[in-house]
């Protein structure tokens, strides 16, 4: 079969079309043809080395695809076999034209949403869904959405409102993602590319704070963005380090100011995204959730792909298809 073999940890020319043996179903696993694979951004720290990977190139790239199950493993739900579905892999394995994933991980796909568009929202609608529910909003608060164009933050901005949420406040980088992030329901956005930007923050606001900011941005910006939270009550969550480092602050810097911040990362978390899965499929197929796809490219531009979401210049997910 086809599949995009990482032969090594390095920029995107390291993922290179290959044929590969098909794999098969193990216990406990299925096997489905795939019919859309999205790129997601983790997923290029990982080519890259910045994040460890867990196992030595080389390997078919790729952690989720959207297909068709034509094989069940022992222990798996026959039931499956035929079935439409998105699946997790272990790490590894979903650039390709089959792929095998735990029969866990399978999620139906409902009727009326297309595969592109199941891949498109999965992860990050996933996301989105577990972190409006640990903010509690009560519908009365101020929120502080940090890229709110694109990915996680893109689900959090179409979603904020319906959840409790008063005011959106968004960050975007660049003119076309402060429309995006218009369009998707912030009410006022600010260009985090600006570096005076939480200055910025403060003059939108006028005198009034943050009750919650979902941190995607991390680094010494989380810092920064503290005396603009309400006493008290306000609190930060923080789920991404785009600037390359988590939240840079302390326990005393939290305390003093009487405010909360949640890691929203590690097993038990993960869980929770997990469970959110077909919630979010239901509402991309219900309309409550908008999937953003910038383009459906063929399985063979991978590395077109990441090199394309390095420049992150995409405002919606980019699909890989194989047999295009």
């Amino acid at each position: 079969m086809k599949a995009i073999v990482m032969t090594a940890t390095g920029g995107p020319e390291v993922l290179v079309p290959q044929e590969v043996p098909a794999p098969q179903a193990g216990p406990g696993d299925v096997v489905i043809r795939a019919e859309a694979i999205p790129v997601l951004f983790p997923e290029t720290k990982l080519r890259s080395g910045e994040f460890p990977l867990g196992v030595e190139p080389p390997l078919v790239f790729g952690f989720q695809a959207v297909g068709v199950v034509t094989e069940v493993g022992a222990a798996a739900d026959p039931a499956l076999l035929g079935r439409r579905v998105a699946v997790a892999t272990n790490g590894f394995g979903s650039y390709a034209e089959f792929v095998s994933a735990p029969a866990d991980s399978a999620t139906l796909v409902p009727d009326g949403l297309s595969s592109a568009d199941a891949a498109a929202v999965l992860m990050s609608g996933s996301v989105a869904l577990p972190l409006l529910e640990t903010a509690a909003l009560t519908g009365t608060e101020t929120v502080l959405i940090e890229a709110a164009a694109t990915g996680i933050g893109s689900y959090l901005t179409q979603l904020a409102k319906a959840h409790g949420a008063a005011r959106v406040i968004a960050t975007a980088g660049g003119p076309a993602k402060i429309e995006q992030a218009r369009k998707l329901g912030a009410d006022e956005v600010i260009d985090h590319n600006d570096p005076d930007w939480v200055s910025h923050l403060r003059e939108t606001l006028g005198g009034t704070t943050l009750d919650v900011v979902f941190d995607s941005i991390g680094g010494t910006t989380a810092m920064d963005l503290l005396d603009t939270m309400t006493p008290l009550r306000g609190r930060m969550l923080s789920y991404g380090w785009l600037s390359g480092a988590p939240a840079q602050l302390s326990a005393t810097d939290l305390i003093t100011r009487g405010l909360t911040l949640t890691g929203c990362a590690g097993p038990a978390w993960l869980a929770r995204v997990a469970e959110a899965r077909p919630t979010t499929l239901t509402q991309a197929a219900s309309g409550t959730l908008t999937p953003l796809i910038e383009a459906i490219l063929p399985l063979d531009q991978a590395a077109q792909a990441h090199h394309l979401i390095e420049a992150r210049t995409p405002l919606g997910k980019l699909i890989l298809q194989p047999n295009t």
